[in-house]
């Protein structure tokens, strides 16, 4: 058996101990994940097809005016106790004549870097009329409007409104219409099924903060129905945007995941 000199040993040793601490180390839970959605996820139709879906970012119709990165289709995908929670606030609107309709459901971070990428583009403002009329768009990090990872990203956050029934259909999404703003009376804002709500989708203003005081009558009452029938469920409201949830146990916190939207979601 060769004998290494004592600093060739000493080196060694040192390379053994990093080289040990370095496969130790665990692995943060907010690195990429791959792209393959994992079995804890289920497709929400799979869980109450009776929810309504109007995936926007499937679609021009949004902030960005253009389908985003990972929509591969229009469906709703979340954590499976996450489908299981809206099954149950479901069961309760039913009961007194709405639905749930979800816009947006896990959301992949190559979506969510499509609309970083976006927000730098300040020449790109084609939907400012009708999104952010009031905020200029060199402030949506700063307000807080985009940032570098979503929620959505974890599986277990969505966003979504109600629908009085019987519903009637919502008309299909004109590229030609003119804009108008997303705070303007529901009668003049693009065309939508749900209840009024006071803003629309993805209203870039302070007027979709959920309680917000300028928000009165039945779109108040609207969303404070959405509100309480949602926590009972067990879920958060973000305050500053009405149409967001989150379930209070989600089972991924710290994971973003990026695999893309689809019914099997492994491409």
């Amino acid at each position: 058996m060769s004998v290494l000199p004592r600093t060739a040993r000493a080196a060694a040793l040192a390379a053994a101990v990093a080289a040990a601490v370095s496969a130790a180390a665990p692995t943060p839970a907010t690195a990429p994940h791959p792209p393959t959605r994992p079995r804890e996820f289920v497709a929400l139709s799979d869980v109450d097809p009776t929810i309504r879906q109007e995936i926007r970012y499937h679609t021009p119709n949004n902030f960005v005016g253009e389908p985003i990165n990972g929509y591969l289709q229009p469906t709703c995908v979340l954590t499976r106790p996450a489908a299981r929670a809206l099954h149950r606030a479901q069961r309760t609107l039913l009961r007194q004549g709405y639905s749930l309709k979800v816009y947006d459901c896990y959301r992949p971070q190559r979506a969510v870097d499509h609309f970083v990428s976006w927000a730098e583009d300040l020449d790109d403002q084609a939907m400012k009329d009708e999104f952010y009329p009031r905020v200029d768009k060199t402030r949506l990090f700063e307000d807080g409007y985009i940032a570098e990872r979503s929620g959505h990203s974890r599986g277990s956050t969505v966003d979504l409104t109600l629908v009085k029934l019987p519903a009637r259909p919502t008309p299909p999404h004109d590229p030609d219409r003119p804009l108008t703003p997303c705070y303007a009376p529901q009668e003049h804002r693009a065309p939508d099924n749900s209840v009024d709500m006071g803003t629309g989708y993805d209203c870039f203003d302070t007027l979709s903060h959920t309680l917000d005081p300028r928000i009165r009558g039945d779109q108040r009452a609207n969303r404070l129905l959405l509100k309480s029938t949602l926590e009972s469920a067990g879920f958060k409201n973000l305050p500053e945007e009405w149409w967001h949830y989150t379930l209070r146990d989600e089972p991924f916190p710290a994971t973003y995941f990026d695999f893309p939207v689809s019914r099997r979601g492994t491409r």
